[in-house]
C-alpha cells in the first residue's frame, strides 16, 4: 500500500485491505504491549493515517483501564471504530492467532524435545533471562505508577501480602481497588492519573478518522447494543462451558481450564507479568497442569513469539493437555492442542465483550477521578506482586534443587548480564535472548 500525500486525506479502507494489515500485524506484533502498540502508531497514524494520534491515544487510554492486553484491546477498537463489530473480531482475533499458533507447534517441540542437550542448553540461557525480564516489567511499571509514599506504601503491602502470607491475587486487587475508590475521596491528588500517553500529541497530516470525523453511528453509546453484546457475549461462553460440561464433567481439565482461566482473564490489570503470579498458583498449585520449572519455560517461549505475552496461557493449555491426557493417550498432540485452544478461548472472550458493548459508554468516563482512581492503587499493587514473581523466578533458575541444593553460577551470570543489557543498554527482548539462548547453550555444554 503506498503512503497517502501529506496533506491529502487518505482513501476510505475497505473491509479486506484492513483484513490483510490486521493479518501482517499478528505476525510482527514482537516486543510485548510498549512494542506493539509502537508498530500500530507507525502504521495506522503515522504511515497510513487511517486514525489521527488524539483519537489513538484517546482509544489507547481507554483499553488501558481495562483488564486484558491493552495491544490486543486496541487493535479491537481501532477495527471497531473502522468497521464494525466484524471488524472488531477479525483484529483482535487475527492479532492472536498467529501466536497462538506458533505457541502449539513450539510447545510441541518443548515437550517432545525438552530434553535433548542442544534444547536444554537453550533453554539454561533462557531461563536467567526471564527472570532478568520480569524485574525490569517491575521497575518500568514502577516508575510510572509509584508517584508518591502512598503507592510505594501500596506496592510494599501488596509484596508483604503475597510473598509473606501466600495472599491471592485477586484478593489484593480487590484491596487496592477498594483503597484507591475511598481513598481518592479524602486525598485526590494521591491517586490521580497522571501524564500518560495523553501528555503529548503530534500531527501527521489528515486522517481518515480525524478530530473533525462524525462518530459513527455504531460507536455512539445504545442501551440495545449494550445488552446485545453482554447476551452475545454472555451466550458464547454459557455455550461453551455446556459443550465442556457435557463432554467433560463438572472436575474434567478443559473445564476446570475454562473456568479457571475466565476468572484470570478479569484480573490481568498490569498486563500478563501482574496475572502471572494467579496462574501459577492455580496451574502449578492447585491444579499442578504443569511444573514451576516448565511455567519459567512457557514464559521464555511467549517472549520469543509474536502477540500479547498472556499467550503464555496457551503454553499452560498446552502442556497441561498433554500431562492430563484430555484426549486419551492415543491423542496427546490433538488433546494438548485442543486445550491450548479453550485457554485462549476463555482468556480473550471477555476482551472483546469490553471493547465491543463498553467503548461506547466508557469514553464518557475517561478522565473522571471516580473511574480512575481503582486503578492507579491497583497498578501500584501491581509492582509488588511482580517483584514477587522475579524472586520467585530467581529462586528457581539460581537454586534449581532448593535451597538444600548447589547455587547455579553459571546461571546468575547470565542473569546479573541480562538485567545490564536492559537497564542500562535498553536491549530489546528478542536480542536479549538470541544472545541469552547461545550464551546457555556453550555454558552447558561447556559443563558436560
Amino acid at each position: 500500500m503506498s503512503t497517502p500525500a501529506p496533506n491529502e486525506r487518505p482513501a476510505p479502507v475497505g473491509f479486506m485491505e484492513a483484513f490483510r494489515f490486521w493479518l501482517k500485524l499478528g505476525f510482527i506484533s514482537f516486543g510485548g504491549p510498549a512494542g506493539q502498540i509502537a508498530i500500530m502508531h507507525t502504521e495506522l497514524v503515522e504511515r497510513r493515517r487511517w486514525i489521527n494520534e488524539k483519537r489513538f491515544l484517546h482509544a489507547l487510554n481507554y483499553c488501558m483501564l481495562l483488564p486484558g492486553p491493552e495491544a490486543q484491546q486496541l487493535a479491537t477498537y481501532i477495527g471497531w471504530l473502522m468497521h464494525r463489530t466484524w471488524g472488531g473480531i477479525v483484529a483482535g482475533a487475527l492479532f492472536v492467532l498467529p501466536s497462538l499458533f506458533i505457541l502449539i507447534g513450539l510447545s510441541w517441540v518443548y515437550i517432545r524435545f525438552g530434553d535433548v542437550p542442544v534444547v536444554a542448553g537453550i533453554f539454561y540461557g533462557i531461563k536467567p533471562a526471564v527472570t532478568a525480564l520480569v524485574l525490569h516489567a517491575a521497575h518500568r511499571i514502577g516508575t510510572r505508577a509509584l508517584r508518591n509514599p502512598w503507592m510505594w506504601g501500596i506496592a510494599a503491602a501488596a509484596f508483604v501480602a503475597i510473598f509473606a502470607f501466600n495472599t491471592p491475587f485477586p484478593a489484593i486487587v480487590l484491596a487496592a481497588g477498594l483503597i484507591g475508590h475511598f481513598g481518592a475521596r479524602r486525598w485526590p491528588q494521591v491517586f490521580a492519573l497522571g501524564g500518560g500517553h495523553g501528555a503529548q500529541v503530534a500531527g501527521y497530516g489528515p486522517a481518515l478518522i480525524d478530530d473533525d470525523t462524525p462518530t459513527p453511528a455504531h460507536a455512539r453509546f445504545s442501551k440495545r447494543h449494550l445488552v446485545k453484546v453482554l447476551a452475545a457475549g454472555l451466550g458464547l461462553w454459557l455455550l461453551a462451558m455446556a459443550a465442556l460440561l457435557a463432554t467433560q464433567g463438572l472436575q474434567g481439565t478443559l473445564t476446570q481450564m475454562g473456568w479457571f482461566f475466565t476468572k484470570a482473564a478479569l484480573l490481568t490489570f498490569g498486563g500478563a507479568y501482574a496475572v502471572l503470579p494467579y496462574v501459577y498458583q492455580g496451574a502449578v498449585d492447585t491444579h499442578q497442569w504443569l511444573s514451576g520449572a516448565q511455567m519459567i519455560d512457557g514464559l521464555a517461549l511467549g517472549e520469543t513469539t509474536p502477540g500479547p505475552l498472556i499467550m503464555v496461557v496457551a503454553f499452560v493449555g498446552f502442556v497441561g493437555g498433554w500431562v492430563k491426557e484430555v484426549l486419551g493417550s492415543d491423542a496427546l498432540f490433538l488433546g494438548a492442542a485442543l486445550a491450548a485452544s479453550v485457554v485462549t478461548f476463555f482468556t480473550f472472550l471477555p476482551s472483546f465483550i469490553f471493547i465491543l458493548a463498553g467503548a461506547p459508554a466508557v469514553e464518557a468516563t475517561h478522565g473522571k477521578l471516580g473511574f480512575t482512581a481503582p486503578l492507579s492503587a491497583i497498578t501500584a499493587a501491581v509492582v509488588g506482586v511482580i517483584l514477587n514473581l522475579a524472586l520467585f523466578f530467581a529462586y528457581h533458575v539460581l537454586w534449581p534443587q532448593g535451597f538444600d541444593g548447589a547455587f547455579d553460577a553459571g546461571s546468575a551470570v547470565i542473569a546479573v548480564v541480562a538485567a545490564l543489557a536492559l537497564f542500562r543498554f535498553k536491549l530489546g527482548v528478542l536480542p536479549l535472548l538470541g544472545a541469552c539462548a547461545a550464551a546457555g547453550l556453550v555454558v552447558s555444554l561447556w559443563l558436560r
